[in-house]
């Protein structure tokens, strides 16, 4: 049995690209679900892991890590994942890419933050409103800057790179809330090249929760 734990939810963004990592690196471990639905991560087990109550926590060579783009990071250096080029500015670049929608545009449509927005306006038609503003700018913003890198497989070269790993989860959260991107000419090229690579399906929410241990 593999010694390395990912605490996470099937649905959550997060939780999904470093499934999608750890698949990458051929990284075998065990995935123990924390249900947001029920609040189990509001729990205090839980909150000894992580004390924001957030998914993923991942436990690998004996240490615990927490925030999904620290933990990609970590397994790109450790697992020589190829995520970032190895120039400092080619570097900068990419993540600029994955942060507009990890950093921008995943936050606020956090299903907590979004809870909060509605009850504050008494508003329960807010979320669909609010989910298509975001996202969708989120994503028409990511398809202009991929613009200014060279036309590749997937997003910044023939590999995988960290924007992909952030991409294909807040692809899943926009067909969720019906979010249209047909028209991103783009992301959708990525989106297929993805959805052939057996480490974005293997990560896919409808298999982690179908299938809680990988490894």
């Amino acid at each position: 049995m593999s010694d390395t734990v990912l605490y996470d939810y099937w649905r959550s963004s997060a939780s999904y690209r470093v499934r999608i990592a750890l698949n990458l690196g051929n990284t075998p471990y065990r995935s123990l679900s924390i249900d947001l639905v029920s609040g189990q991560h509001r729990l205090p087990d839980h909150l000894s892991r992580n004390p924001q109550g957030f998914v993923p926590v991942l436990d690998i060579d004996g240490q615990r890590l927490t925030q999904s783009l620290a933990i990609l990071e970590y397994l790109d250096e450790t697992r020589d994942l190829g995520l970032l080029p190895q120039d400092a500015m080619a570097r900068a670049r990419v993540r600029a890419l994955a942060q507009l929608l990890a950093v921008d545009v995943h936050p606020v449509c956090n299903l907590s933050v979004v809870r909060y927005a509605i009850d504050q306006m008494a508003d329960e038609s807010l979320r669909d409103r609010w989910m298509g503003r975001f996202i969708g700018a989120g994503l028409t913003a990511f398809e202009a800057t991929l613009g200014n890198f060279e036309s590749a497989r997937f997003c910044t070269g023939m590999t995988p790179s960290l924007a992909d790993i952030c991409l294909i989860p807040q692809l899943y959260n926009a067909r969720r809330w019906q979010v249209d991107y047909s028209q991103l000419a783009k992301i959708c090229a990525v989106e297929k090249a993805c959805k052939s690579h057996p480490a974005f399906i293997a990560g896919h929410p409808d298999q982690a929760r179908s299938s809680p241990v990988n490894g």
